[in-house]
């Protein structure tokens, strides 16, 4: 049986792209997940093609704030996708504060100077979330 997982990518630079691809394909070949990725880069593809859209279902988020189109990312409906499912990512601390106050947990600032670093926290991240095994609670 293959396992998938869905990840949302939400970010707009392509040199951080392709750092977490590369650390997220090395995490996929040791584990019995197979990845189904999904990346946007814009505000308004969120808003369209995510929020507008009553099948999108992911496992996990990862959650820059700013993007191509000077927007942000947080437009994203958090609360339908679960605070549980998010990753944020930025670089500017006052932006992973705000999401913080949203009920966000995990958050890895951005390092601009040290993205290998960084996409490596982000994989452990991910890597977390679908090895963690959530209780069952019967009522």
């Amino acid at each position: 049986m293959v396992l998938n997982k869905t990840i949302l990518i939400l970010e707009d630079n392509l040199n951080v792209l392709s750092k977490l691809l590369n650390t997220l394909y090395a995490l996929e070949n040791d584990q019995p997940y197979d990845f189904s990725i999904i990346i946007l880069t814009t505000h308004e593809q969120v808003k369209n093609y995510i929020n507008e859209n009553p099948k999108a279902q992911f496992d996990i988020v990862l959650l820059d704030r700013d993007c191509k189109l000077n927007g942000s990312f947080h437009t994203l409906d958090i609360e339908r996708f679960g605070v549980d499912k998010v990753i944020a990512i930025s670089s500017i601390p006052e932006y992973n504060e705000q999401i913080r106050e949203l009920g966000v947990k995990r958050i890895i600032l951005k390092d601009m100077q040290n993205l290998d670093e960084f996409s490596i926290k982000i994989t452990k991240e991910v890597e977390d979330m679908i090895t963690t095994v959530k209780p069952i609670i019967f009522k």
